[in-house]
């Protein structure tokens, strides 16, 4: 009889309890400690990556949560599964990677939440306030005088510095008066619906002191808060620690809006050497060898070598790996995809050991001819590590602006591991002409094309008072469209649903190329299905019909047409009948993209790279 895996589902337990405590972080434990409280439900492990990561918010039911800190995690324990990838490790400053706990069992531990927002409201006697006010004792929170089940409050206030606090209710009712209960007055707040309709101006807030009630309306806009309330600097999922100053103005949103929470997930691929068996035997026994005076004797007096290893073998990887942890090599974000694309450009056989990068060429003169795709490799072996490294608030995390990524731990806790998944699965890269895409992109009506993607860009930078991390080129446009095109199209025929397959771009001065592989951490990695578009001989024919089929949209011609669209005016010629994707498969948040870079406009069909394909 087959053994039962353990689950992919992590479990969340809610480590606050509402008596007696004016904030539920309150009643979080202490680095290190098992997290007490009541299991509340479960989230897939992925998600604790990319949606539901340190930070964010989680419905669960009729209640809210947030994600607590890493250094409010349990420790390490032997149940726990660790993961290693070299690059990342190295660039990250950490010692290794951890994958969230994932069991019902209590051994393996579980993911600690903290109840937020704090302030709720009684459906029944529509009173606005904290749930110590309601004399609530236990979960779900209840009106002790109603026996109403109290609602999480609909709205929050964030800043671009990753802080986020309750929306101040009394404030904005009172035109930025004193703090609640300053002038001695009794204030007890209500939030009445007229249920006419889901427009904010049909919830109004009332106060018992007298005061015209107010509605919701205008809110949510920017530099609503102004002159009302400043931020507070507050980080719940960090615990009971102190303010921080911030002179950020916040702003009011919806809890569950996407601009609330933004994943700051850094990625990489496990490629020679690091992806060799030979590196992860040395992995296992680093403690061991790094210091080895003679490594020969170490490595036969652990008895290392085997008919897969030679001692020769593990010596080259030891010194290879004392190298890499000395400094001598760049961890920068940009030399780490230019070490993916040279290993994507060069061939790598399977061996009989272990290993988790395979990649070998496919020869197919008419994707060569009639597409200007100049290398086609079929990946049929790869492992990603995604690795949560922080997160952002109102916008997407920018590497020009560290200030603006928020810390998953405190200062003076910081862990030497950070929570992390691994994808195995395959794919397929695809290495466009580069002297004919040099030549289309210098035309002055590719330019032109580009030019108010690349100016909104900037400006949405300039908002920040920060310069741009990169100029928006014709040439990444161009291949990013063509990475959602082709995705779309190899959903259809795969047998993946475009979920689960995923794009990673390989564009600059140096570099054209893209990689569409499955992008699941379960079975589905496993197919066969991405290699086989290009092992049956249809990939050609593939791609034409994807450039064929986004050359219509059901939307034109507003969207042909279009000057801008998506958010921040960042797509042209780009909606959802289209080319857009499940976020989760996109690597820049569904915008940079216009298929007119691929297949031109009726105006003007030779502004497409493949207008002539």
């Amino acid at each position: 009889m087959g053994r039962l895996r353990r689950s992919t589902r992590s479990f969340l337990r809610d480590s606050v309890e509402f008596a007696g405590r004016g904030r539920g972080v309150h009643a979080l434990p202490e680095q290190g400690n098992k997290v007490k409280g009541k299991p509340i439900g479960g989230v897939r492990r992925a998600q604790l990556i990319t949606t539901y990561g340190v930070g964010s918010l989680i419905a669960v039911g009729s209640e809210s949560f947030m994600v607590a800190g890493l250094d409010l995690w349990s420790e390490l324990g032997p149940y726990d599964q660790i993961i290693h990838e070299r690059r990342l490790e190295r660039e990250l400053g950490v010692k290794r990677f951890r994958l969230p706990p994932a069991s019902d069992s209590e051994k393996y531990g579980d993911i600690p939440v903290v109840r937020f927002p704090e302030i709720l409201s009684c459906p029944g006697c529509n009173r606005l306030a904290q749930a110590r006010f309601f004399g609530a004792t236990r979960s779900p929170a209840k009106c002790q005088k109603c026996s109403r089940e109290l609602v999480p409050s609909r709205f929050v206030v964030c800043c671009a510095a990753g802080h986020i606090d309750d929306f101040p209710y009394y404030r904005w009712l009172h035109k930025g008066g004193g703090s609640y209960g300053s002038d001695g007055a009794k204030h007890e707040l209500k939030l009445k619906a007229s249920g006419r309709s889901a427009s904010l101006g049909d919830i109004e807030i009332s106060c018992t002191c007298g005061v015209r009630p107010v509605t919701m309306e205008g809110a949510l806009s920017k530099g609503a808060l102004s002159g009302i309330s400043s931020c507070t600097g507050r980080r719940p999922w960090l615990g009971d620690v102190p303010q921080e100053e911030c002179q950020e103005l916040p702003r009011a949103m919806q809890r569950g809006a996407s601009g609330v929470w933004f994943s700051d997930v850094r990625s990489a691929l496990s490629i020679p050497p690091w992806s060799e068996g030979v590196q992860k035997l040395v992995e296992r026994n680093w403690n061991s060898l790094k210091k080895a005076a003679d490594l020969r004797d170490r490595i036969e007096e652990l008895e290392l070598a085997n008919r897969m290893y030679s001692v020769e073998q593990i010596i080259q990887a030891v010194e290879r790996r004392r190298q890499d942890e000395a400094g001598h090599t760049d961890t920068s974000e940009e030399a780490l995809k230019f070490e993916e694309y040279q290993a994507l450009n060069r061939t790598t056989e399977e061996k009989p050991e272990k290993q988790d990068f395979v990649c070998v060429p496919w020869h197919d003169d008419s994707v060569g001819t009639g597409l200007a795709i100049d290398q086609v490799m079929r990946v049929k072996r790869l492992r990603e590590v995604r690795v949560l490294r922080g997160f952002s608030r109102l916008a997407a995390p920018s590497s020009t602006n560290p200030r603006q990524r928020a810390s998953l731990y405190t200062v003076e806790s910081r862990p030497d591991w950070l929570p992390a998944i691994e994808v195995i699965g395959e794919g397929v890269f695809l290495r466009l002409d580069g002297a004919r895409l040099a030549k289309w992109e210098e035309r002055s009506d590719v330019l032109a094309r580009v030019a108010p993607i690349d100016a909104a860009y900037q400006e949405r930078f300039t908002r920040f008072g920060l310069p741009p991390d990169r100029e928006i080129t014709p040439r990444l446009v161009m291949i990013h469209t063509l990475a959602h095109a082709i995705i779309n199209e190899w959903s259809l025929d795969s047998g993946y649903p475009a979920a689960s397959l995923r794009e990673r771009l390989y564009v600059s001065d140096e570099m054209s190329g893209l990689l569409i592989y499955t992008a699941t951490s379960d079975s589905a990695g496993s197919l066969g299905g991405i290699v086989a578009q290009v092992e049956s001989g249809r990939l050609a024919t593939s791609i034409r019909t994807a450039l064929e089929r986004i050359s219509w949209c059901s939307a034109d011609p507003l969207c042909i047409e279009s000057d801008s669209s998506g958010t921040d005016n960042l797509n042209r010629a780009a909606c959802h009948s289209c080319v857009l994707l499940p976020e989760t498969s996109c690597e820049e948040f569904n915008v940079l993209l216009d298929r007119a870079l691929l297949v031109g406009t009726q105006d003007n069909p030779l502004v497409g790279f493949f207008a002539q394909a």
